[in-house]
């Protein structure tokens, strides 16, 4: 006897009580499969950049006022860089900049509207 209860009681409540968590965390893991199998996949979302600079260039997206860095593309290259999904719901509009890396000049574009599955070019000119 453990403090007053016996010990095959305390066994029997421990036993019960780790049933009792397995079920409920087995249920809250499952989520619901049915949202999930309906919704449709989205498509990815592309920026193709032709940097026609010598400088590298830092490519960033704006929705609103947040900024995310999309990726790098090299001088006198072309780079094609994913647009992530969770910016995009249906037509969004959104702005990007080439940010030179080492240079002063960080141009943006004017807002355009990308939906999923879009495929956007970009070419940034000489300096």
């Amino acid at each position: 006897m453990i403090g007053g209860v016996s010990s095959e009681r305390l066994t029997r409540r421990a036993l019960l009580l780790a049933m009792l968590c397995t079920v409920a965390f087995g249920s809250a893991c499952r989520g619901n499969t049915e949202e999930a199998e309906a919704a449709e996949p989205v498509p990815p979302t592309w920026i193709v950049i032709r940097n026609q600079a010598f400088l590298d260039m830092n490519i960033y997206v704006y929705k609103s006022t947040q900024r995310i860095r999309l990726g790098m593309v090299g001088g006198n290259s072309t780079g094609k860089l994913l647009i992530p999904a969770n910016y995009l719901f249906g037509s969004t509009p959104l702005r990007f900049q080439a940010d030179p890396i080492g240079g002063g000049r960080k141009p943006v574009t004017q807002e355009i509207s990308v939906s999923p599955g879009d495929e956007i070019n970009m070419t940034i000119p000489p300096s």
